[in-house]
Formats: structure tokens, C-alpha cells, sequence
């Protein structure tokens, strides 16, 4: 009973999907009743029917609803899999980055100066927390209200390009206030974003990045445009810039 109740429900909502919508659930229809003819009892899935499935799912946002041979988790996970090997094709015979010597830039010094700057001006607490290596809890707790913080993180489409995706987060209130996607992200690009970002309302004084060097001189001299004084985390610490690093692994985790 309750399987025709679910055929009846799904007659009745086609009546008001779109064309293309319908199109694209015959067309996952078709191609399970395939492989379940060709393969019975038990189906056996080739690489062009796990390719056919990733497609699809970028393709059509209520996949999920058709899928009946295997678990959307398992097609998540061809996805995944396909990305790294693609991508570790594109990489063969590559070094990797270049090696970060043992001693300090002068753009290094000064960023660490910069952030020493901040808690001995604005928080001589917060630069007793804070130290050389770091941003001090004193620091990120007395100004949470004039905190932003930026941070990237990669998308990989059914095409295996990589998109960029940047979000901008209030610390007042753990608040995305602010997110874009671009394929090819420059510091022209990046600048705008933090524009438009600090156009909805609110006046921010600090800003956390990391040391990526999309962060150029256009956007630093955004940052002074708009009043806002850049605070550089140390290299390889992501957990100084957490509460954006929390958003992103949520947005990674969602289904």
C-alpha cells in the first residue's frame, strides 16, 4: 500500500515539474531499468554508468529521488575519486610548491609586526595573550564586534576544474556575511569581493587572512580604503583563523 501511495504521489507531482526536470528523471529511469536488464540478478556498474551518475547529479539537483541501484553516498564518493585522479594525472612529474627556506621574508616580519602592532595599540592585554606566533583569545574576544575574517576553499564541479570559493564571516555573531565563486581568483577579483562584503552595513577594523598571495597589493590597499587593518595569521595555522575554517568544513560536510 504504502509503495503505490509513493507511485500515485510521484504522478501527481509531475504534473507540475518542468519539462527539463522530467526529461532528466526518464532519463535516470531508463538508464537503472538498463542495467538491471543487462545485469540480473545483480548489476554491475562500469565506469561509464558511475560517470553517467556524477554527471547527473551536478546536473540535476533531485537525483537522489530517482536513485535506486546504488546509495547517493557511493556516488558522492565516485565523484571524489574521480577528482583525485584526475588531478593526480594533471600533477605527474610535478614538484610540487617550491620549499620555504628556513629564514623570514620582510613581508613575513612585517606582517608579524603588524599583528604585534595591533594588541600593543589597541589591547596591551591581548598582546600579552598573543606572543610572536599568534593571535591572542584576549585579542579576538575584546574585539569581536570590529572582526572579520576571509578565508578560500576548493569546489570540484562534474567537469574536475576547481572552483574557488571565498566567504567573508563576522565574529560578532559567527555570520556569513559575504561569499562568491570565481574559477580563476586574483587579487582584483578578491579586493571587490571585500567591497561588496563591507557594503552591507557594519564597520569592521580588523580583518583575519591567511598568507595566500592572492592577497596582493590591490586588495591591501582595498583593506586601507576601507579603514581596516589586516591581521595575518602565522604560516600553517589555520586554527588562528577557526571560526571561518568551521563555516567551511560545515559547508563541505552539507549533503
Amino acid at each position: 500500500m504504502v509503495r503505490w501511495f509513493r507511485i500515485l504521489a510521484g504522478a501527481l507531482r509531475s504534473t507540475i515539474r518542468t519539462h527539463r526536470e522530467l526529461a532528466l528523471e526518464n532519463l535516470a529511469l531508463r538508464q537503472q531499468v538498463a542495467v538491471w536488464k543487462a545485469r540480473q540478478p545483480r548489476p554491475q556498474l562500469t565506469a561509464t554508468d558511475r560517470i553517467f551518475w556524477v554527471v547527473l547529479s551536478r546536473l540535476w539537483k533531485n537525483w537522489r529521488s530517482s536513485l535506486e541501484v546504488v546509495r547517493p553516498e557511493t556516488v558522492v564518493r565516485w565523484h571524489r575519486h574521480g577528482f583525485r585522479r584526475y588531478w593526480a594525472w594533471r600533477s605527474r612529474g610535478r614538484q610540487g610548491r617550491p620549499a620555504i627556506g628556513y629564514g623570514t621574508s620582510d613581508s613575513d616580519s612585517a606582517d608579524k609586526h603588524r599583528q604585534s602592532s595591533v594588541g600593543c595599540t589597541e589591547d596591551p592585554q591581548g598582546a600579552a595573550d598573543a606572543g610572536p606566533d599568534g593571535l591572542g583569545g584576549a585579542f579576538l574576544e575584546n574585539h569581536a564586534r570590529d572582526l572579520i575574517a576571509l578565508d578560500f576553499f576548493t569546489v570540484p564541479p562534474a567537469t574536475f576544474r576547481v572552483l574557488f570559493v571565498l566567504v567573508v564571516l563576522s565574529h560578532a555573531r559567527r555570520r556569513l556575511v559575504h561569499f562568491n565563486v570565481t574559477e580563476h581568483p586574483t587579487a582584483k577579483w578578491t579586493a571587490r569581493q571585500l567591497l561588496d562584503a563591507c557594503a552591507g552595513g557594519g564597520e569592521p577594523r580588523y580583518l583575519i587572512r591567511d598568507r595566500d598571495q592572492v592577497y596582493g597589493e590591490r586588495f591591501a590597499r582595498q583593506a586601507r580604503m576601507l579603514d581596516l587593518w589586516e591581521v595575518v595569521i602565522v604560516l600553517r595555522s589555520p586554527w588562528q583563523n577557526a571560526y571561518a575554517e568551521r563555516v567551511i568544513g560545515s559547508i563541505r560536510r552539507m549533503p
